[in-house]
């Protein structure tokens, strides 16, 4: 994976609560902090995002994107 943003963190999903159209992603990272983002059902289901998973939270101005390899 190769992204302009040079913030990337990798941690683990810890919590998906599925709405309508939007998904809350909670992903822990190593030192225990915690980071939220919304994104769409599409990409939590694409992603293949689940409790348990690890994946990367990309860090780019105001706005948190989720990434796995």
């Amino acid at each position: 994976m190769k992204l302009s943003a040079r913030n990337v963190l990798k941690g683990k999903v810890v919590q998906v609560i599925k709405g309508a159209v939007n998904s809350e992603v909670t992903i822990e990272l190593p030192g225990g902090e915690r980071l939220v983002s919304i994104i769409t059902n599409t990409s939590v289901d694409t992603l293949g995002l689940t409790e348990g998973r690890e994946a990367y939270a990309v860090i780019k101005a105001s706005n948190i994107m989720v990434a796995v390899d």
